[in-house]
């Protein structure tokens, strides 16, 4: 009988445990191997994310709403279709500019 891991990871739905609570922040984690993270964080509408850093490098993309990121001195509107790819450590800040979910990849 074989033991080993399935290959093949499919998440229908990354959003499904994402819900966006008022007045805030939330996360959900949706995949966690050893070389990539995917996190999903809720924004309530107004909400700012102050400067931080990943320890890895990060994509983030929204799924849905519109996100103000500021980073390496360059501010960015994410939307849904869009892709930002900040390197490791890179300071940034987020701002939701109206409710929003953001997906996080943290690669390394």
């Amino acid at each position: 009988m074989d033991n080993s891991p399935n290959p093949i990871t499919f998440i229908p739905d990354v959003r499904a445990d994402a819900v966006v609570a008022p007045g805030g922040l939330g996360h959900s984690t949706v995949f966690n191997s050893p070389g990539a993270r995917v996190v999903v964080l809720t924004f309530a509408a107004g909400h700012v994310l102050k400067e931080h850093r990943a320890p890895k490098t990060l994509l983030m993309q929204a799924l849905d709403g519109c996100l103000r990121v500021t980073a390496g001195g360059q501010v960015t509107e994410l939307v849904p279709g869009a892709l930002l790819c900040l390197d490791v450590s890179l300071v940034h800040e987020v701002e939701a500019l109206e409710e929003s979910r953001l997906m996080l990849t943290l690669i390394g």
